[in-house]
Order: C-alpha cells, then sequence, then structure tokens
C-alpha cells in the first residue's frame, strides 16, 4: 500500500501500482470523467501510469494550467496519424506543444498546399472520432531501432538519448510515436482543433540539414474558446507590422541587406521619437550618453566570455595580417561600456556610473529565423549599464523599476515581473551565482514587487529581472530587463577606490527597457494597429484644401503647425475631399484639418479626429493649434 497525499492535504491509501485515474475514481466520479492527465509530485503524467511510491497527486482536468499543453500534444500526434493517411510516406520529425497551439514537422517530397491542409484537417477529425486510446509504452533501446527502422528522423533521435533514459513509445490507432508524454486519454478529446499554416524548418534548426515542412495548428477544450482564438489571430493578422509597415510606408527589406531594415521618413519618425524620448530621461536620471566602436578583436569577447559560448552568434570580420577570422562586429555593448569604466580610476563617490548606449549592433541570425522587426540582423538596442556599489542595488532596482513603469504606462502597456536564475550554460562560480540571486531577489523582495520565479532562464553571466508586456490584443512579449552581474567585474578587473582606501569589486546592472528600438516598434504598431497617438505618429495633422482658392491659406495652416512644432502635411492633389478624407483615414493620421472658404476667411479650421466618423468641430486656428500642442506635450493616448 502507498499513500496519496491530494492537494487538499487529504491522505489516501491505495494499492501500489495505482494510476491517477484510479485515484481520480477514488475522490468521485465526476472528478474521472473529467480527468485528463495527473500530476504526480510536481510532473504530468496519463492518467493511466502506475504510482509506485507515497506521492502528492492532483488530477489535471480543463481548469488546470496544465491542461491545454497535454490536449495540444495529444493534437500534434492526432497530426501525424492523419498526414501518414495523407501522404504514407511522411518522415515524422518533432510534435511539441507551444505556447498558442502545437506544430509537426514531416519530411516530405513536395510542400503541402492549402487545399491539402483542409484535407488533413478533416482526415484529423476522423482519426479524433476514432477514439483511440493513446497506449504508452517502456521500450529498450533495440526494441526501439527496430520499432522505428524506416524513420530515420526517430532513429537520429534515439541515439541521442542517454544511456540511463527511460524510452517510451506511444500509439493510438496506427500511429506510433517516440515520445515522453503524456497525452490525453484516447483522441475523442481532441475534437476542437484548426489547422492553421504551413512553413519550412530545418531539420534540428541547422540550416546544413534538411528542410522539413512544419505543419502548424491550435486547440481547445470547447468550440468556444477555439473559436475566440480564432478571432485574435485574425485581429492579429490585420495588426501585423509587416503588412501594416508597408501599408503605412514606415520600412522594408531587400535581399540586399537581409534581416537589415531600410527605414522610410516616416518609420524613421517614429524611431527618433521614441530615442529622443528616451534619451530625455536618461539625462534626467543622470546617465551618461557615449558611443563605441562596433568592430572589436576577438580578445574583447574572449575575455567576456562571449566568444566561446557565443560566436555562432556573430558576424566574424577577416584579419588581412593574420588571415583568420579575429574581428567581430559587436552583438552586444557591455563590454565595451567595461573597457569605458576601466580607462581611468574609480572612486566610491562616483557610483554609481551609468552608461547609456543606442548604437547599431549585429548578430547573426539565422535566415529562418528572421521575422520582420522583430528578429532582424542589424538593430539598435536601448542598452545601460550601470556599476555600483552592492549596497546601492536595492535603490537602483527601485530607480529602474520605476523608470520601467512610467514608459509602459505612458504606452498604455501592461506588464509582469518575471525572476530569472541561473542556467545550465553559465560562466563563474556557484558562489558569485548564490551571492548575485541573494542581491536581486532581496531587492525584489524589499520592493514589494509581485514576481514570478523563472528558473534556469538568467543570461549566462547572472541572473535578471524580466518585464512582460501585454498588448492591446492579449498577447505578451518580453520587452525589459535589469540584469545583475558579479561576473564581469571579475573578468575585467573592474575596481575603484572605497572608503577605506581599498580597490573593491563594482556589481554592473545591464538594463533595458525598449529592449531592441525594431522589436520595439514592431510591437507597438500592432499595439496600437498602426494608429498610432498623436505624440508618437509620423504624420499629425493633414491640411486638406476643399479648392485651389485656399490652397495658400491651407499652406499656411500648416505653417502654423509646423512652427509649434508639430508634423502637418498639405494634400494639394486635385481629388475630391471625400477621397482625400478616405485617404487619410486609411494612413491612420490622427488629424484631419478641413480649409474651404468660409475658415479661410474667419481664421477657422474644420477638424476631423481619426476614427470619428462625419463629425467635425470648427474653431479658431490658434486653438486647434493649441490643443495638439497640448495633446502631444502629454503623451495623451487620445
Amino acid at each position: 500500500m502507498i499513500n496519496i497525499t491530494l492537494p487538499d492535504g487529504k491522505v489516501l491509501e491505495m494499492e501500489d501500482g495505482s494510476t491517477p485515474l484510479q485515484v481520480a475514481e477514488r475522490i468521485g466520479p465526476g472528478l474521472a470523467k473529467a480527468a485528463l492527465a495527473g500530476k504526480v509530485d510536481g510532473a504530468v503524467v496519463d492518467l493511466r501510469r502506475p504510482i509506485t511510491a507515497a506521492a502528492r497527486v492532483e488530477i489535471i482536468t480543463a481548469r488546470s494550467p496544465e491542461a491545454l499543453d497535454v490536449l495540444r500534444h495529444s493534437a500534434a500526434h492526432v497530426l501525424a496519424t492523419a498526414v501518414r493517411r495523407v501522404r504514407p510516406g511522411a518522415g515524422i520529425g518533432f510534435g511539441p506543444a507551444i505556447k498558442e497551439g502545437f506544430y509537426y514537422d514531416f519530411e516530405v517530397d513536395e510542400p503541402f498546399t492549402p487545399e491539402e491542409l483542409e484535407t488533413i484537417e478533416a482526415e484529423m477529425a476522423s482519426v479524433a472520432a476514432a477514439a483511440d486510446p493513446f497506449e504508452r509504452r517502456e521500450v529498450s533501446r533495440e526494441e526501439a531501432r527496430e520499432l522505428f527502422a524506416d524513420d530515420p528522423l526517430k532513429l537520429e533521435r534515439l541515439e541521442e538519448l542517454g544511456a540511463d533514459e527511460v524510452i517510451s513509445v506511444y500509439r493510438n490507432g496506427p500511429f506510433l510515436d517516440l515520445c515522453r508524454g503524456p497525452h490525453v486519454p484516447d483522441t475523442s478529446l481532441v475534437k476542437h482543433f484548426k489547422l492553421l499554416n504551413t512553413a519550412g524548418a530545418y531539420w534540428r534548426g541547422d540550416e546544413k540539414r534538411q528542410m522539413l515542412q512544419r505543419i502548424y495548428g491550435t486547440a481547445f477544450l470547447s468550440d468556444k474558446d477555439l473559436a475566440a482564438h480564432l478571432e485574435r489571430l485574425e485581429e492579429a493578422r490585420k495588426r501585423d507590422h509587416r503588412r501594416l509597415g508597408r501599408e503605412l510606408d514606415l520600412f522594408w527589406f531587400h535581399p540586399a541587406a537581409p534581416g537589415a531594415p531600410f527605414w522610410t521618413d516616416r518609420g524613421t519618425t517614429i524611431f527618433e521619437t521614441l530615442r529622443a524620448w528616451m534619451v530625455g530621461r536618461l539625462r534626467e536620471g543622470r546617465y551618461e550618453i557615449v558611443k563605441t566602436p562596433l568592430l572589436y578583436n576577438k580578445s574583447l569577447w574572449e575575455t567576456s566570455g562571449h566568444w566561446g559560448k557565443y560566436r555562432e552568434n556573430m558576424f566574424l570580420v577577416l584579419d588581412n595580417e593574420s588571415g583568420e577570422h579575429d574581428f567581430s562586429l559587436k552583438p552586444m555593448n557591455c563590454p565595451s561600456h567595461h573597457l569605458m569604466f576601466a580607462a581611468r580610476r574609480r572612486s566610491y563617490r562616483e557610483l554609481p556610473v551609468r552608461y547609456a548606449t543606442q548604437d547599431v549592433l549585429h548578430r547573426n541570425e539565422v535566415s529562418g529565423a528572421l521575422a520582420g522587426l522583430t528578429r532582424v540582423r542589424q538593430f539598435q538596442q536601448d542598452d545601460a549599464h550601470i556599476y555600483l556599489m552592492e549596497s546601492q542595488i536595492v535603490e537602483e532596482v527601485r530607480r529602474l523599476t520605476e523608470m520601467v513603469d512610467y514608459f509602459y504606462r505612458t504606452l498604455g502597456l501592461k506588464y509582469s515581473v518575471k525572476f530569472a536564475t541561473r542556467p545550465e550554460q553559465r560562466v563563474g562560480t556557484d558562489a558569485l551565482w548564490d551571492q548575485a540571486e541573494a542581491s536581486l531577489q532581496d531587492a525584489l523582495d524589499r520592493l514589494d514587487l509581485a514576481y514570478e520565479l523563472k528558473p534556469g532562464d538568467g543570461a549566462f553571466y547572472g541572473p535578471k529581472i524580466d518585464f512582460d508586456v501585454e498588448d492591446a490584443i492579449g498577447r505578451s512579449w518580453q520587452l525589459g530587463t535589469i540584469q545583475l552581474d558579479y561576473q564581469n567585474p571579475e573578468r575585467f578587473d573592474l575596481q575603484y577606490v572605497g572608503e577605506d582606501n581599498a580597490d573593491h569589486r563594482p556589481v554592473i546592472i545591464h538594463r533595458a527597457i525598449f529592449g531592441s528600438f525594431e522589436r520595439f516598434i514592431a510591437i507597438l504598431i500592432e499595439h496600437f494597429a498602426g494608429a498610432f497617438p498623436l505624440w508618437l505618429a509620423p504624420e499629425q495633422v493633414r491640411v486638406l484644401p476643399i479648392t485651389d482658392a485656399v490652397l495658400e491659406s491651407a499652406r499656411a495652416l500648416a505653417g502654423e503647425l509646423e512652427a509649434a512644432g508639430l508634423r502637418a502635411h498639405v494634400d494639394e492633389r486635385s481629388e475630391t475631399l471625400g477621397y482625400k478624407i478616405r485617404e487619410g483615414e486609411t494612413g491612420k493620421v490622427p488629424y484631419m484639418a478641413v480649409v474651404g472658404e468660409r475658415e479661410a476667411e474667419a481664421g477657422t479650421v474644420a477638424v476631423r479626429r481619426r476614427g470619428g466618423g462625419k463629425k467635425q468641430d470648427v474653431m479658431p486656428r490658434q486653438e486647434f493649434v493649441a490643443r495638439l500642442q497640448e495633446e502631444a506635450a502629454s503623451r495623451s493616448l487620445g
């Protein structure tokens, strides 16, 4: 007999080898009917997985946070089953659950067509209706080799498994997969799903390997949830920054410079407005705005640790003298800031020293990972590094969190806080990591910040606080970060003279609020659906003369607006007023100022606000200019 402890603390005495399903049946038939999986000592398992020792057991139902992952993993197997029916010779890669759904990779001769996706989706419904159970079996390595003898992708994955790893396979109907699980009890639970799209994906993410075809889908536990998700996806499609970037003439890309955006005048206006806003706050916060070189000898990256752990992501440059790739374009700013701090002797009275940089950076992202402005090879980062004493950490983290709150709140972005600790791949001793994590957690606790712990998600040189923002349609984006670093002061031998006249090591805080300007602008485009608030809009006012007779009056109004620091443009084309108004709405211009003969004579303007329909307010020009000045200065969201 073994003791099963339930979430409410109640203990059940059950037979050795009992399953989570039997635990659910013991609790009550209603729970057993609703059960999707079990959770044994924190690990999610199949309902029929034997429990062989005393354990804490929870039953996963549709209300559990783990339910969708289990369902979507099962949906991926249903997809693979259907693909094998439609394309019998398809090679089987990986099929995980992901944040918004699932995917499966297939090795096929020809890419899947949209029409074929519809056929596969219909076949999935047939697989689901069969209600085949997901059956788990543990096998030896030799047995697994025999089972997957005709599946080279699975055989390759099998050889990577550790000698002591338990090898398990899952069968549903005719489909067999090498898989750790867990899964829902049977395929009939996978009934609210939708296949979304296909894409090429290199096997194991290696562009030197074969190209597979990836099918993306999503699955939910109810039709209502699926419909709501598909509606969100459609809204996200309308807001896609790549589409809006073209339509609003903000940026574009060219094969001559893959992964590097070309910013138009309008896009550059948004970029520079954000940059200037940030610089203004940095000056108020006593940051030193600096610029550092773009190209460095590998010795710098060897000192920082990047040459050994990050080199594959760096653009290496050939040294003509040595014939070796001994130089690199900088992928981040921190090592150059460390050199600046070390350039002269420092006193404790100077600390904190705060360097901020918005230089161009380059990272060698694989071509398949490039995605509009959200993943690029050339970018500019809102980057800062702060050198301080350990006793100053709490106060500095407070200042930084207040700055983060100011920027996100101004833009209408809700955020949550994550505390990420040491990753597997890291530099430095465990003692320094213990010290860094304790210091950052102490700062969080003293500031009474609610946060989620993210074990193993820290930077390779230190723990960090991450800020995830939620956009207008509920999507989460990781943006700001505060990273505590005890490693690089050692590596770069950074010192300051303390009050005791002895040398001491500073601590470094790496911090970003926007992250890269490129990705941040992509998020803002989608958050605002291209309809930027007045202060950020590249074109703030479009002046619309009704006839050529009032053209000079319209030009004069634009001049008044520009003199007041506003961005105005006169639409002088020989088009109807209705056409010009529709174009202004399509271009998401915040205000349209209509000038006719009556307005020209009276010194007034008929004002149409974006999204206001046919409503227009007639007001004196001076009042209009003053109102817009106030709205822009306050950074109102409108």
